[in-house]
């Protein structure tokens, strides 16, 4: 069995949106620097909450943001 995992495109866009630092995404959402350094890493799978709050910042539906490949799932 394969592993789930959640990708995002999370630093493509904060530098497609005026170019914005890690840190203003953080204040933004209310979390730390360090936290969207781990979701952009793929090493951090934020909350639905959070998520949605970082697709709200870039006014995008969630699976432009964040993509689901699960184990059993067929990727496009």
């Amino acid at each position: 069995m394969g592993q789930s995992h959640i990708s995002n495109n999370v630093r493509n866009l904060r530098f497609n949106h005026h170019e914005m630092t890690q840190q203003q995404l953080a204040d933004q959402v209310g979390v730390t620097r360090q936290t969207i350094v781990a979701i952009e890493k793929g090493k951090y799978s934020p909350s639905l909450e959070l998520a949605f709050r970082i697709a709200r910042v870039f006014k995008l539906p969630l699976e432009d943001v964040f993509t689901y490949e699960g184990a059993d799932s067929t990727n496009k």
